[in-house]
């Protein structure tokens, strides 16, 4: 495929890197730097929510692989649901004692690690040169950390409670609750 005039797959692949990486960078150090000094005041008397009672037992997980879609992307270390699909039933088990991970209030850094796949946003590719403004990112998560933050929402959700005049990516309201509302 050609991107930007170019064939080669490696100035290609360098061409997405430096695009993909200039998208997520700060636009302005000064509002990036005064932005973290205000959630660090914040953050100074945070004390959180009692996560004593909170456990992700082997029940919640179970559930959640069941529920995991099949045919995603594999990860960065080439693990897909399917291997949680049709894993052993003591992974839960063990997943669940990973998961204890809330309480020490470390995330592992693979849970951090993650690649970003070029979609083009174009109907017909073909018909115009393409240029690296025509893709949008899209990354791809460990599938771990991805279970992890399933079961954390699950638990948390009564949390996460939204204005009830917000529509956008809200489950079960669309376009036509907007406009119905205006």
């Amino acid at each position: 495929m050609e991107v930007d005039g170019c064939v080669d797959a490696d100035v290609t692949v360098q061409a997405f890197a430096d695009f993909f990486s200039s998208c997520y960078s700060c636009n302005s150090v000064k509002q990036q730097e005064q932005l973290e000094g205000e959630y660090l005041k914040l953050r100074q008397n945070y004390v959180g929510l009692p996560c004593a009672d909170i456990t992700f037992d082997t029940e919640l997980i179970s559930k959640t692989i069941f529920n995991l879609k099949c045919g995603k992307a594999a990860d960065i270390d080439s693990l897909s649901n399917e291997h949680l699909l049709h894993s052993h039933p003591i992974v839960s088990v063990i997943l669940s004692r990973l998961f204890m991970i809330i309480h020490s209030r470390y995330i592992p850094a693979g849970f951090k690690m993650s690649y970003i796949v070029p979609i083009p946003k174009l109907k017909d590719a073909r018909s115009k040169a393409l240029t690296c403004n025509d893709f949008r990112g899209i990354a791809i998560s460990p599938v771990i950390s991805k279970l992890f933050e399933y079961c954390f929402l699950d638990r948390f959700q009564s949390v996460f409670a939204t204005e009830s005049n917000q529509f956008g990516f809200k489950k079960g309201i669309s376009c036509s609750s907007a406009i119905y509302t205006v």
